[in-house]
């Protein structure tokens, strides 16, 4: 007997003005499966999703549920067909408990009977093995935590067919292994799991099958036994690319950067870095791990001169005069002006990286205009360079003076790259270069890193994909609640040994190995 189809999608066409977001896809979800998604940034799956939950409303096509047309168009109405969506973002109130937050606007719970709604939360975690306590405080959970509340907020409300948006992205791998136990025995229960992903490996060991868009529109479905990561990967991009990563044996390495007890505090006064020792040397690529909120940010500002240090010393050893600065106490300009080139690529690349209401040459004439020996500004240089980097990186912009917030996430993450990368830096800090990039992409950025290291740049990356820190990096310096909790040799390091330092409260510096 075959399985049930729990959700079916006839020709689901959504448009966004002149931009096709999804083109005539069908698929179907079948009850006690777990689909996973897959797909490049910009290739329709999470508008896709965001039909099924309510969020939007489809421009052409049908949606069926057990069989039966259904329309939904409100995410209510989804919970009326029992869809229930955990999205990458949490929408949970801080001061608030988990039981709490799990039944905010039910209006079927009267006067709000705590005591009966915790012993119902309680019985769901112990029917798919959660880890949580009802009565804690949001504002107190990991992200981990908060995923649970989430996910449980929709079982909750009687959910039968559930889509998560990036479940592992800021998970160490511990937790991420939890989480596919609890996902698979919600599978053998019957209910329906659909995963939007962009990690290869995960959709392999995790899903049942895998639907493949590109572009918007479907372009097929695989029994995920029966396929491999270059079949993925050619159905996504549409031909065949190199996944390898070309990582080069470290030369010539000199101390670059010396890091020195440094401490700082946020605006609120909470300190995030806490007695910070390390060094980054030339020739090699030294990758940063933590959990999302651990100092990854303020450390990497703390060294372009953005963060103001409480205590310690950065020490920049300057290849050219053979001289060596403290860079703790400067502006970002003083640092310049020495000569140091810090190219930062920040998490936050429209609001720190790039003014999205210039044209793209505008936005290499940042880096430059004070070089400027007249009172006109010299465009052609950094017009070349813009075409450049659209060449190289593919960038997708109908020209170089295209403003930037036109451009898609991705394709702005190529011109910030693109742009530091040209800068000719001494040190090379890239702060998840390839966050919204699609697997090409992401793998011409990796081998940029790598080509920079070659030139005796000192890179320091900070990713969110472990595999990939292992893969690329020379060394891995793990960051704990502001602390160093280990630095290990990323050619003999595991997944599982980082993650185990990611979640290590103790701090302290660890030698290197």
């Amino acid at each position: 007997m075959g399985k049930q189809a729990a959700i079916e999608l006839k020709n689901i066409t959504k448009t966004f003005g002149s931009i096709i977001a999804n083109k005539d896809v069908s698929l179907t979800v079948n009850r006690g499966e777990i689909l996973s998604i897959l797909g490049e940034n910009g290739s329709g799956k999470t508008t896709l999703m965001n039909m099924i939950s309510g969020i939007y409303f489809p421009d052409h096509g049908q949606i069926f549920i057990n069989g039966q047309e259904v329309v939904i168009r409100s995410p209510r109405d989804a919970f009326d067909y029992k869809i229930g969506m955990i999205h990458q973002h949490f929408k949970l109130v801080d001061v608030f408990s988990a039981a709490e937050n799990i039944i905010l606007g039910l209006e079927n719970e009267g006067k709000f009977n705590i005591k009966q709604s915790t012993s119902k939360i309680k019985a769901i975690s112990e029917q798919y093995g959660f880890e949580i306590d009802p009565d804690k405080k949001v504002y107190e959970m990991s992200v981990s935590e908060k995923q649970t509340v989430e996910i449980i907020k929709v079982l909750y409300r009687g959910a039968d067919i559930l889509i998560l948006d990036e479940p592992t992205a800021v998970l160490t791998p511990q937790e991420a292994q939890k989480l596919f136990a609890v996902l698979r025995r919600m599978r053998d229960d019957g209910k329906s799991i659909i995963i939007i992903t962009h990690k290869l490996h995960e959709v392999l060991s995790l899903s049942d099958r895998v639907v493949v868009l590109r572009k918007g529109e479907y372009i097929g479905t695989v029994e995920t036994k029966e396929t491999n990561e270059t079949e993925l990967t050619e159905m996504m991009v549409g031909k065949k690319i190199s996944l390898n990563i070309d990582r080069s044996e470290p030369k010539n390495c000199e101390t670059r950067l010396e890091v020195k007890n440094v401490s700082c505090v946020n605006r609120e006064g909470v300190k995030m870095l806490d007695s910070v020792n390390f060094e980054a040397k030339s020739g090699e690529i030294l990758g940063i791990a933590g959990i999302a909120g651990s100092g990854q940010r303020e450390l990497l500002e703390s060294i372009a001169g953005l963060q103001k240090l409480t205590e310690g010393q950065i020490l920049y050893h300057n290849p050219k005069t053979g001289k060596t600065d403290n860079l703790g106490d400067k502006t970002p300009l003083q640092i310049r002006d020495l000569g140091v080139r810090l190219s930062f690529v920040p998490e936050d690349r429209l609001g720190m990286g790039l003014v999205g209401n210039m044209d793209i040459v505008d936005n290499m004439m940042l880096r430059s205009y004070r070089k400027g020996k007249t009172m006109f500004l010299e465009r052609k240089k950094p017009k070349n360079l813009a075409n450049k980097i659209i060449e190289g990186l593919e960038v997708v912009t109908p020209n170089a003076n295209t403003p930037v917030r036109r451009l898609s996430g991705g394709n702005v993450q190529k011109v910030l790259v693109g742009r530091e990368i040209a800068a000719s830096p001494t040190v090379l800090m890239a702060a998840y270069p390839v966050r919204g990039l699609d697997i090409n992409s992401s793998y011409l950025i990796y081998n940029l890193l790598n080509s920079q290291k070659e030139e005796g740049v000192a890179v320091i990356f900070v990713g969110e994909d472990l595999d990939v820190l292992l893969e690329l990096c020379d060394r891995i310096m793990v960051i704990s609640s502001g602390k160093i909790s280990g630095i290990v040799d990323a050619r003999t390091a595991t997944k599982e040994e980082l993650g185990l330092l990611m979640t290590k409260n103790n701090g302290g510096t660890t030698d290197e190995q």
